[in-house]
């Protein structure tokens, strides 16, 4: 899991520890201490950590003109044990709703389980973005049916073109428009 880095191609475009406006402004990364882990596996020092001790996360674009982010996850996503969910929607979701952002696109090809509570987080995240809308990409077939089971999916969309996109080809703005065109398309 060391070798994982979150996606690095569009730091010419947005760096989140430079942004003033981001959770991890001025936040600084060894380039050659592994410091952080999952369970017994250390990741790669890239990856934020926002207070879950199982799920690592990078903000790797925010665009506060079009009010849209696209964050990228590693590990286990459990709210049943650690209350992921909460600590997410507390350290990180809330400041940027607060900025404006109301669109999420999360990639989660590298979220290897999910462990659900209740939706109390999601429900209230969902109510929080009004006009906006969550999208899951690529996250894995076994977590996309954890997260149906428990009726997450009810706030954040998945499936169809959502579950296998291409977004590493993309610049931001092709993808969040990729992922806009498709949750306008379930819509009409």
């Amino acid at each position: 899991m060391h070798e994982i880095e979150p996606y690095y191609r569009w730091r010419d475009d947005y760096v989140a520890s430079e942004d003033q406006l981001s959770p991890f402004y001025e936040t600084k990364y060894s380039e050659f201490e592994f410091d952080k882990q999952i369970y017994n596996y250390l990741i790669h020092p890239q990856w934020d950590f926002f207070g879950s001790q199982t799920l690592y996360l990078k903000v790797l674009f925010v665009d506060y003109e079009r009010a849209y982010t696209i964050i990228e996850f590693i590990g286990e996503w459990n709210d049943a044990i650690g209350n992921d969910i909460m600590n997410l929607k507390r350290e990180i979701l809330d400041l940027m709703v607060i900025e404006g952002i109301n669109k999420f696109i999360l990639i989660g090809e590298n979220v290897l389980n999910f462990h659900s509570s209740d939706d109390c987080y999601y429900e209230e995240w969902f109510q929080d973005i009004e006009d906006g809308w969550i999208a899951g990409i690529n996250f894995r077939e076994h977590v996309i049916s954890e997260f149906r089971r428990n009726n997450i999916d009810y706030y954040i969309n998945f499936g169809g073109n959502l579950d296998d996109m291409a977004w590493r080809n993309l610049k931001p703005v092709q993808l969040f428009k990729q992922v806009e065109t498709e949750l306008s398309k379930r819509l009409n």
